[in-house]
């Protein structure tokens, strides 16, 4: 560790910024802005709630690390100790791959040139999932699995609410794509993802997601078995769903991926609290305009994102709600637009436009972590259990994966 750097939060693995990348930043107030912030409290309890959720519907939990992409996160997930996880690419399951994970599930629907990448995987030891909905890639796949002679382990994912891919539980394909697989050694099961939760504004409707999703799933699997083709692994999960989830008979696995965060999405949904966001991006203030009633910072889209994800919920909240160094909402306050490297705060509500003068610097919530967070190259953390202080003290540099 460097001369002057702060002590390691329990369970970093890496206690400082990488030396010749970033120098030593002892608290908020001193890395260059904009920068993401994470709050490995707000992380922890978080993480620690739908491990307790999933433990007690006795479901194997496969967080979904695209959210955060880091080695560092998901060393909180189980201990430090590598679990299953899902992934969005295959610059991430190669990532984690090296640092240990040998149980990965990469749930994007496979494109027929990537089948090499994911064999070499396989040969390293990894078992590396795919998925996928259709004839043609259920017959790339058997066939690169003969050719390389390794089972390519392999599911195919089931539309339970029109979002995305997937095959509808009766259609006619299903059973042909679960023969194609398993005479190749490569039919692993069934996955879905109400990707239609993320718009079920009460907990009844999330409820109803939650229940669609596992009877869509389940009865795939029950269709495959009737037909002799065995199904080991049924897997549901979205973040809205993996929280309302009350009973997952049949199911075999729980995939979550924002919640390790949150963001104000789900925040609006009522999964969350605005409390529990784990993730925020440091800004600074470089001007005012008092006859717009604008404040204006550095942080624009390129450090938000273009996401506007609140804008469908009852209470919109802009690119995102502002907080001071130490994580206490401003009252009112909002980034209400953004430019390329500009950000605009505003108050609502009837709030009064704060003082705040060029220099000051801000936190903000984002409407979507993931997002937000795939405009950083990492992120600052902090520990809020510590002692409040006008600038908490940066604990460590977390890396994210990049790339595809």
């Amino acid at each position: 560790m460097p001369p002057g750097a702060p002590p390691a939060a329990p369970g970093d693995r890496r206690p400082c910024p990488r030396k010749g990348r970033h120098p030593v930043n002892r608290t908020l107030a001193d890395p260059d802005t904009p920068f993401a912030v994470v709050d490995v409290r707000k992380a922890r309890r978080n993480i620690d709630r739908l491990a307790a959720k999933a433990e007690r519907l006795g479901v194997t939990l496969r967080p979904h690390v695209k959210t955060a992409k880091s080695l560092d996160v998901a060393a909180l997930l189980h201990g430090g100790t590598p679990c299953p996880v899902t992934v969005s690419t295959l610059a991430e399951a190669e990532a984690f791959a090296d640092g240990g994970y040998t149980d990965i599930t990469y749930a994007v629907g496979i494109a027929p040139h990537k089948l090499p990448r994911v064999i070499a995987l396989l040969r390293r030891g990894t078992t590396l999932r795919i998925l996928l909905d259709s004839t043609e890639q259920a017959a790339c796949v058997a066939e690169a699995a003969r050719e390389a002679g390794i089972g390519i382990p392999a599911q195919i994912e089931i539309d339970c609410d029109g979002h995305r891919g997937g095959l509808r539980t009766d259609a006619p394909a299903l059973v042909g794509i679960g023969r194609t697989l398993h005479d190749a050694g490569c039919l692993d099961g069934v996955l879905a993802h109400a990707g239609e939760s993320y718009f079920a504004h009460t907990a009844d409707e999330r409820c109803l997601a939650a229940r669609n999703e596992r009877d869509a799933v389940v009865a795939a699997a029950e269709r495959l078995r009737a037909h002799g083709l065995p199904v080991h692994t049924v897997s549901v999960g979205s973040t809205p769903t993996a929280h309302a989830a009350e009973d997952l008979t049949g199911v075999t696995e729980l995939r979550a991926g924002t919640y390790v965060f949150f963001d104000l999405v789900m925040a609006g949904l009522g999964v969350c609290q605005v409390d529990d966001l784990a993730l925020s991006v440091v800004v600074t203030v470089i001007g005012h305009r008092p006859e717009y009633g604008w404040i204006l910072t550095d942080g624009g889209w390129m450090a938000m994102s273009r996401d506007r994800g609140t804008a469908g919920q009852p209470q919109d909240q802009g690119y995102g709600l502002v907080t001071d160094l130490r994580g206490n909402l401003v009252p009112g306050l909002v980034m209400s637009d953004a430019s390329q490297e500009h950000g605009t705060l505003t108050a609502r509500d009837g709030a009064v436009l704060p003082d705040l003068p060029v220099g000051t610097r801000l936190r903000v919530l984002p409407n979507h972590a993931c997002a937000t967070a795939a405009q950083h190259r990492g992120y600052h953390v902090i520990d809020s259990t510590e002692p409040a202080t006008d600038a908490p003290a940066v604990r460590a540099f977390w890396e994210r994966v990049g790339g595809w």
